[in-house]
Parts: C-alpha cells; sequence; structure tokens
C-alpha cells in the first residue's frame, strides 16, 4: 500500500506530457501522490500552469516565476505579471527563480538581476521561494543572505556537504528527486539526506526529467513522472533509516505547511 505523498515539483506543461496529461495525474493518483506543483518557468509557462493548475482544485498547484535559463527575456512588464499571476490561489510560491552558471543561457548579471527582482516579489507578496542553483553557489547563497530569504526551498539539491549545511543554516528547506537513485551520481546524496531534518524535507521528481536510473521497469522514452514519487520516497526513507510511512507523513506535513496548501 502506498503512502500519501506531495510532488513538489513537477514540470507537467513540458511538451512530453502534451499527449497524457490527464492519464499522467490519474497515475499519480492512483499511487497516491497528490497534490502537485507544477514548476513555473517562464512566463509564458507559469501562465499555462496557473491556467491547468485551476481545472483541478485541490489536486494541482503552481508557481510562477522565470528560470535563470529564461533570465534574459525579462523586461519590465515581468514582475507585474508575475504579481498578477501569484495572486490566483492556485499559485503557491514564486520560481523557479535562482543561478545556473552551468549552462549560462542568460548572462550572469542578467541572472542576477532577474533572481532579486523575484526574491523582491515573493518578500512583498509573502510568499515562498522555489530555488535554482547550479554551479553558482557564492553568488547565490550572498543574495539569499543580502534579502535574508529564510521561507525557500532549494529545489533538486545534489551538491556537496558544504552547501547544503549552509542552506540548513540559513533556515532553508530541501527538495530531493531521484537524482538519489543513481547509484553513480547520486551515491553523496545517500549520505548527505541524513543531514536533513524531516521538518525541513520535500520531495520532487522534477519529470519529465531525472528519472530514478534504478526503476525496474524503465518508462517508454524514459520520461519521469509523479507516479514514480513512491519509489523515490522509499529510497529515501531507505538512506535515512526511517520507516517510509515516517517519511512519507513528515514530507507531505512538510509541504503542506511551506505552500500553505
Amino acid at each position: 500500500m502506498n503512502n500519501p505523498i506531495i510532488d513538489i515539483g513537477v514540470n507537467l506543461m513540458h511538451r512530453s506530457f502534451h499527449q497524457d496529461r490527464e492519464q499522467v495525474i490519474e497515475r499519480a493518483a492512483s499511487n497516491q501522490v497528490e497534490p502537485l506543483i507544477i514548476t513555473g518557468t517562464s512566463l509564458r509557462n507559469s501562465t499555462e500552469a496557473a491556467r491547468y493548475a485551476s481545472r483541478y482544485p485541490g489536486k494541482l498547484y503552481a508557481t510562477a516565476g522565470v528560470h535563470p535559463h529564461d533570465a534574459k527575456s525579462c523586461d519590465g512588464q515581468t514582475i507585474a505579471k508575475l504579481r498578477q499571476l501569484a495572486a490566483n490561489r492556485e499559485v503557491v510560491a514564486i520560481g523557479e527563480c535562482g543561478l545556473d552558471y552551468n549552462r549560462d543561457f542568460s548572462p550572469r548579471d542578467v541572472q542576477r538581476k532577474w533572481f532579486g527582482e523575484q526574491i523582491r516579489l515573493a518578500i512583498e507578496l509573502d510568499m515562498p521561494l522555489f530555488l535554482h542553483d547550479r554551479e553558482a553557489f557564492t553568488d547565490f547563497v550572498g543574495m539569499l543572505k543580502e534579502y535574508e530569504v529564510k521561507n525557500a526551498v532549494v529545489h533538486c539539491f545534489t551538491g556537496t556537504q558544504p552547501e547544503l549545511k549552509a542552506y540548513l543554516d540559513m533556515g532553508l528547506h530541501i527538495g530531493i528527486t531521484g537524482w538519489i537513485c543513481d547509484e553513480r551520481r547520486g551515491k553523496h546524496l545517500r549520505e548527505l539526506v541524513r543531514m536533513i531534518p524531516l521538518d525541513r524535507l520535500m520531495i520532487e521528481t522534477d519529470g519529465p526529467f531525472l528519472t530514478p536510473r534504478d526503476l525496474k521497469e524503465k518508462p517508454a522514452g524514459g520520461r519521469n513522472e509523479p507516479a514514480f514519487l513512491q519509489h523515490i520516497l522509499r529510497t529515501v526513507a531507505h538512506c535515512i533509516g526511517q520507516p517510509e510511512e515516517v517519511v512519507a507523513k513528515a514530507t507531505t506535513k512538510t509541504a503542506t505547511a511551506f505552500f500553505r496548501i
């Protein structure tokens, strides 16, 4: 019997879900994964996510923000439009926002500018932040400290022990994905997850990305989806030496309080 859990981050508006989005939601629900929080990554994407989530009250929610990859597309209207989106009851966080120095799809100074703008918006609206950090730790943490951010989750954490300690010391929440199911790249994460207090831990698929590598039945096309969050839960529970039911209840309670859903 599966335990009720919340997927705090799924890219449900991604084109790989166009053909069967409703069935994906149904499969998640049948696996006790509900509600789902759809990640907004651009103004257009966030608008689509909020609109779609409004069709499933209490089952779907969304974030509204601009990913660092898309920071170069921001203009003088972006924050006002995000503010409008955030007024919708299904929108529960500002983001995905942050810094990405791995790809540099947007210039770093542009990334920092619009990350700061979104932090300010979240503070203004008293909403949590859904954060992205890839190979930008020093600037990322520096900006969070500058704005004294505490109400935030570092989504898809895959970093180092010093990075995790810094986030936890700042009072941030941590999102763990199927990366922990990869015995090669995620080996260090299997140790580090023990450092995260249960009242700061949340779980997510980041579907269609980061499909758990050790799934017995490989999904067609390799696509990840919320139904697989139960597999991630089992791995996390095993790594921290707690019963699945305990981790399910704790992460669900934490996510419910954090996103106020």
